[in-house]
């Protein structure tokens, strides 16, 4: 099954055929809008401002006055003529549906005692699953970013994993699918489904909507992580409720479970016929192929887990080890083969106490070919492990053994330290700052991830060295998971982690904290990562924060815009335009007509930039720093580039202009020197030189005067570079800025550490520095412009990490007598930011100490390998304890 192209009646194409011409539009077309102003207002007041229906009219109206005089009229009269338009946009149509479903099983007597829920029907929105994938699969915008057969890729000779259909699971079944004759040539498309219940509000009546997801696991998982529309939702599920005396009646919970496994069958019924015969479509290269379907893989939580493989919880959905015995590692995979003849050989009490099946249940998996509902468990890292293993049980335990221990009285001291540890981290670029510490009571899985961040130097020394080991190795096992590409080597990796993880954790076994052991459903769930990255690639593109982010967007603004009456018609609508809006951004984009700035699009003629032209835009745009959003940077849409430092657009005028002043100012007494070390390497590239550095002799350097008026000072400079298992834009590219300012949004200074590259041929911090930029600066010296960087340096404790907590230790670096060793480095040698977290083993954190003051109080540092996924794999030493 190779993907191969053919004509619309699926009759395959010569090798090197073009795809059939796509019908003429001029590119002057932008129906149904009247101009690009006009489709640019309707995106931005519905979906970027999503502004309110009356305040829409008031701004048309205020429009629509200023050009009276001109003889002329906003683009739009009225809200409605604006939701008008939308509705009529041509692509992106797929329409919202419903079934009824009620409960036909045996009824109590006499009808008096019936509960109302018996009596209820439960109407199901669905949209129809092949358009969806449809829609998906002839985007244009995913053309380069989707396979359409599976692979298997190597380098160096060694296999690699990253996006899903380079697993095998994908490569076994197209293997399956092989043996059918019309199967020839095509595509095998796998369909991935994920639902969660969420919650809009507490405050109003109805707060609960039950969304289920859908996309195609041929997009690259950078795709799916930036969703854009290949991730939809296309159904909301009934949610049956009724009195808290009837919710634990045995038929009502079984009519919810199958009411959920019913509905699912239904919504996608239509794939049903396309899975073993063959679906011709056009994708998005223009090319039309013919499809097979099939199910897998299934995103979710642990419930929601248990619920769709049909099993008790505290059981594993994906094998049959014992629910008392889940710690002793992965057991015989559970399937349908085996479930369906425990059925048929066991009582239904049988099975729920000594298989963990629920018997009398049907999986909607049993209705399609080729699916096994214990093979579609997706891994899940955002519930399995940063929700449930880190905060539910290690941050959780940690703090039960000191309280055991020690008392009430002195756990509390010692727990104030840890939050005083956490408050005090230095600043970092998306990085949330813990005010008082990790005590509070609403977690969030954002709230987990950012202490997970910042945990591990906040507990060593303070608790006994193997439980600083297990949080350690279970940091590793999370980082090396969530990798956007896995190869022989990291799964090795991950491995060893969880083996060491399992060992060390034995410490909060034999100090009471755990007596009864680790029989932990969402904790066993590790046991099977290593097999699941086999079968379906690289963990991040399935992981339900994909499904969790798409809540926001598909549920909860869509709620918030609504009037509250009867939110559900209204949110199904508001999800119908958004897709809208969406698929007529592609269609332009693709012909061309969004290039350049508004105004030269009204007054140059459309077609004037190509396709290729538009992509060298968008890299000037990266490079210029054009849209560089959020404050803290964050993910960028552009084209794939390894790394790259840019200064602040705006150069800061309220400083002089020559060394000698500056020095003064930034406490850089020696700046005019350094300068012109700076020059003597840049201007002796690639000759040998002994010396370097302050060591250099000031008459070998070129000549550069103090009151030279040469000078422009900048307060940040802007790294971005390729950081996909991060969140980033679609072509992997994220962005942070580093500080160098005496006032930081009017508060404290702020002066950020970077990493300078010094040996490229040598991984991790042996082959790079760590600095503190103390000035972002630029000159201009014969003819040549030179970004540059005054920085103090640091220098590694030793030339490994710690053995507990696996970081790399560094200190300040002074020449003497507490004068700090500085260089001016250029702009290009910089790779990002670096964060450090000071040591405070043997020492109290001030209650008066503030978060910008570490930096400059604390005398050795943990380079903090997990800020981020990028600077994990930038400083990982593969060595566990």
């Amino acid at each position: 099954m190779l993907g191969l192209p053919c004509d619309s009646q699926g009759n395959q194409l010569p090798a090197g055929a073009k795809p059939p011409p796509a019908p003429v539009r001029l590119q002057s077309d932008w129906t149904p809008y009247r101009d690009r102003v006009a489709f640019e207002l309707a995106d931005l007041l519905y979906r970027k401002e999503q502004m309110p229906a009356s305040n829409i009219n008031t701004l048309l109206e205020l429009w629509s006055a200023t050009l009276i005089k001109h003889g002329d009229v906003a683009p739009f009269s009225t809200q409605a003529e604006l939701y008008s338009t939308i509705d009529s946009t041509p692509l992106g149509e797929v329409k919202w549906q419903s079934f009824d479903l009620s409960y036909t099983g045996t009824r109590p007597t006499p009808p008096s005692r019936i509960p109302p829920w018996m009596d209820d029907k439960f109407r199901v929105f669905y949209r129809d699953a092949k358009t969806i994938v449809h829609n998906m699969l002839s985007n244009p915008d995913f053309k380069a970013e989707i396979d359409y057969a599976p692979i298997r890729e190597f380098s160096a000779g060694k296999r690699q994993l990253q996006n899903f259909m380079s697993g095998e699971w994908a490569w076994r079944q197209a293997n399956q699918l092989s043996t059918n004759a019309e199967a020839q040539g095509s595509l095998f498309v796998p369909v991935i489904l994920g639902s969660d219940k969420t919650t809009v509000s507490v405050a109003t009546g109805q707060n609960d909507y039950y969304p289920l997801y859908c996309s195609i696991g041929n997009v690259h998982n950078n795709v799916r992580r930036a969703h854009r529309n290949a991730v939809s939702v296309i159904d909301f599920l009934a949610i049956p409720k009724t009195n808290r005396q009837d919710a634990n009646d045995p038929s009502f919970r079984k009519f919810r479970r199958q009411l959920f496994h019913t509905s699912l069958g239904h919504i996608l019924g239509s794939l049903r016929p396309w899975m073993e015969k063959p679906d011709i479509v056009q994708c998005g290269d223009g090319h039309f192929r013919k499809i097979f379907y099939g199910i897998r893989p299934y995103i979710a939580d642990y419930p929601e887990q248990a619920l769709v493989a049909c099993i008790v919880q505290g059981w594993c959905p994906i094998c049959m080890r014992p629910k008392p015995d889940l710690e002793e590692g992965a057991g015989l995979p559970r399937g349908r083969a085996h479930t369906e003849f425990a059925v048929r050989e066991f009582e239904l009490g049988e099975l729920w106490d000594n298989y963990g099946v629920v018997g009398d249940l049907v999986p909607f998996t049993n209705d399609f070919p080729r699916a096994d509902i214990h093979e579609l468990i997706a891994p899940d890292i955002l519930h399995q492990l940063i929700k449930g293993t880190f905060k539910d049980h290690l941050v959780t335990w940690i703090e039960k053994y000191l309280k055991d221990s020690l008392g009430d009285t002195k756990a509390s001291e010692i727990i104030a330290q840890i939050d005083r540890r956490i408050a005090t981290v230095p600043p970092f670029s998306k990085l949330r700052h813990f005010h008082e510490g990790r005590g509070f009571k609403q977690w969030t899985g954002d709230d987990s991830k950012a202490l997970m961040k910042v945990y591990l130097p906040a507990i060593d020394g303070l608790v006994p060295e193997d439980m600083v080991r297990t949080v350690r190795c279970f940091l590793d096992f999370c980082y090396l998971v969530r990798r956007d590409i896995q190869t022989e080597d990291t799964v090795k990796q991950i491995q060893a982690a969880l083996t060491a993880f399992n060992e060390h954790r034995e410490i909060f076994r034999t100090t009471g904290v755990r007596p009864d052991g680790f029989s932990l459903p969402r904790q066993h769930s590790m046991e099977h990562y290593v097999d699941r990255i086999w079968e379906f690639a690289a963990c991040n593109g399935l992981c339900s924060s994909i499904t969790e982010s798409r809540h926001i967007t598909a549920v909860k603004e869509p709620w918030r815009r609504s009037n509250r009456y009867d939110a559900l018609d209204q949110m199904l609508m508001t999800n119908q335009r958004l897709d809208k809006l969406a698929a007529a951004r592609v269609d332009f984009a693709e012909r061309g007509m969004l290039s350049g700035s508004y105004a030269a699009s009204l007054q140059t003629p459309q077609g004037s930039c190509n396709v290729g032209e538009a992509h060298s835009l968008a890299k000037r745009k990266l490079r210029k720093g054009e849209g560089r959003g959020t404050e803290g940077g964050g993910a960028v849409s552009g084209p794939k580039m390894m790394a790259y430092m840019t200064m602040a657009a705006t150069p800061q005028r309220k400083y002089p202009s020559n060394a000698g002043e500056l020095g003064d100012i930034f406490t850089l007494p020696r700046l005019g020197e350094h300068i012109r070390r700076f020059l003597y390497h840049e201007l002796n590239r690639g000759r040998l030189s002994a010396l370097s550095g302050a060591a250099l002799p000031l008459e070998a350097c070129p000549p550069f005067e103090d009151d030279s008026e040469n000078i422009r000072v900048y307060h940040s400079a802007t790294a971005t570079y390729y950081a996909p298992s991060d969140i980033s834009g679609i072509g992997g590219m994220r962005r942070e800025h580093v500080r160098a300012t005496p006032a930081w949004r009017g508060g404290p200074s702020r002066y950020d550490c970077v990493f300078v590259n010094k040996d490229q041929r040598v991984h991790g911090l042996l082959g790079m520095g760590i600095a503190r930029v103390r000035l972002f600066f630029s000159f201009k010296y014969n003819g040549n412009y030179y970004p540059c960087a005054a920085v103090h340096w640091f220098h590694r404790t030793k030339d490994e990490v710690d053995n507990d907590t696996g970081m790399w230790l560094v200190e300040p670096a002074f020449i003497s007598r507490g004068i700090p060793l500085i260089s001016v480095i250029h702009l290009d040698s910089i790779v990002r930011a670096a964060h450090l977290i000071g040591l405070s083993v043997d020492q109290s954190v001030p209650d008066d100490l503030q978060s910008h003051q570490a930096l400059d109080t604390f005398d050795t540092f943990y380079v903090n390998k997990y800020v981020d996924h990028h600077a994990f794999e930038l400083l990982h030493h593969a060595s566990l304890p």
